[in-house]
């Protein structure tokens, strides 16, 4: 099974079975891996995928490090 992330995101998820990942089953895992440790590029990909205010709205909710979690919703707003 081919993973539905593109190969400039698959990068940060080393650990886990890409076969098994995707986004319509994985959006919180993703976007808070992606928050925490991705790229320009990833970034853009994570928002062309979902709008910058539901983001926003899940940031409390995901599992990020205080500097991250207070970047982005200071970035976000």
């Amino acid at each position: 099974m081919k993973t539905s992330l593109p190969t400039n995101v698959t990068k940060y998820f080393w650990g886990d079975d890409l076969a098994q990942l995707s986004w319509e089953k994985h959006q919180k895992y993703i976007m808070q891996t992606l928050l925490e440790k991705g790229n320009q590029e990833s970034i853009s990909w994570l928002f062309s995928k979902m709008n910058k205010q539901n983001i926003l709205k899940q940031i409390l909710e995901l599992k990020l490090s205080p500097k991250s979690k207070n970047f982005w919703k200071i970035y976000l707003s």
